[in-house]
């Protein structure tokens, strides 16, 4: 089954899950995550979920890819691209328009071209070696990576060196495995704000955040039994409350760590689409500072 895909992608804190359910209200459409941590349960408000946008006037937009996995598990890019092509047959068979959102520039591109690496299995064993590892271990590990190798992985966070270091110990005796695609022609709308706005947005939501309940439910994740060091795990803002929680951190470095944190992480997003353009993405920017019915009808006309 063929169609249009509409791609809803951007940094942090400029508004991709409204714009997407808003664009869903207007087109008849239904939502697809691109977000590694959204899968996970009872984790809300540190990934962002922003679970209340997804109610337009009176309305449930259906979303996909959220909530399909318990809290203190691990799930990695290859099972996310088996359930988004199973999201995304569904929503097709629905007839209705699929629209993808996320700011992780490399599962927005796994779901447009596929990700052979993806299906690389977890090597069980080298990732209880890799957990030993200091993060200076590590990134001497990532040195010995061939270059052609290297250019093609994501290893912004510890997590992701890690799997960078499984994908190349698995390549040096095993073919790329192959994978089929689901035929799709993928529109791309990126938000964008002005530098010291993000900023801005991004120190305003950190604080929301932590004022409505982000402390609490980090503190009811270690209540159910999660090891602190496997929410960490699940990067920024459950690193640093987990870290204030354990009385690692004090409240003020613990925001400043993550407003810091999560500028960088904004910045990172940036350069991954710079680099998709590079590759020959057409991104078509759009301005985040404009009210969401404004942006909708951008996109619709762009369409």
């Amino acid at each position: 089954m063929t169609g249009k895909l509409i791609v809803i992608t951007g940094p942090t804190a400029v508004g991709k899950t409204k714009l997407a359910a808003n664009l869903a209200y207007a087109l008849n459409g239904e939502v697809l995550s691109a977000d590694s941590r959204q899968v996970y349960k009872n984790m809300d408000i540190g990934t962002g979920k922003d679970l209340e946008d997804f109610t337009v006037n009176g309305k449930q937009i259906r979303h996909h890819l959220i909530d399909i996995q318990e809290a203190g598990d691990k799930y990695f890019i290859n099972q996310y691209f088996k359930d988004y092509v199973v999201a995304l047959e569904g929503v097709q068979k629905r007839h209705k328009q699929p629209i993808l959102c996320g700011g992780s520039g490399l599962y927005i591109e796994t779901a447009l071209e596929g990700n052979p690496w993806a299906a690389i299995p977890v090597n069980a064993s080298l990732r209880e070696e890799l957990a030993s590892l200091s993060e200076r271990e590590l990134l001497q590990r990532v040195e010995q990576i061939p270059q052609k190798i290297l250019k093609q992985i994501d290893i912004s966070t510890t997590k992701k060196i890690k799997r960078g270091i499984e994908i190349a110990a698995y390549l040096k005796n095993n073919p790329v495995p192959v994978q089929e695609l689901p035929t799709i022609n993928p529109v791309i709308f990126a938000l964008q704000l002005d530098r010291e706005l993000v900023k801005k947005r991004i120190y305003a939501r950190l604080i929301h955040r932590l004022e409505n309940g982000m402390i609490e439910e980090v503190e009811n994740l270690l209540g159910l039994g999660i090891a602190p060091d496997d929410l960490k795990y699940y990067g920024l803002e459950y690193k640093w409350v987990t870290a204030y929680l354990l009385g690692e951190v004090d409240k003020p470095e613990m925001i400043n760590r993550l407003n810091i944190g999560i500028r960088q992480f904004a910045k990172r997003q940036m350069t991954w689409f710079r680099r998709m353009e590079k590759k020959g993405y057409k991104l078509n920017w759009l301005d985040a500072s404009l009210s969401t019915d404004v942006l909708v009808k951008k996109v619709e006309e762009l369409l």
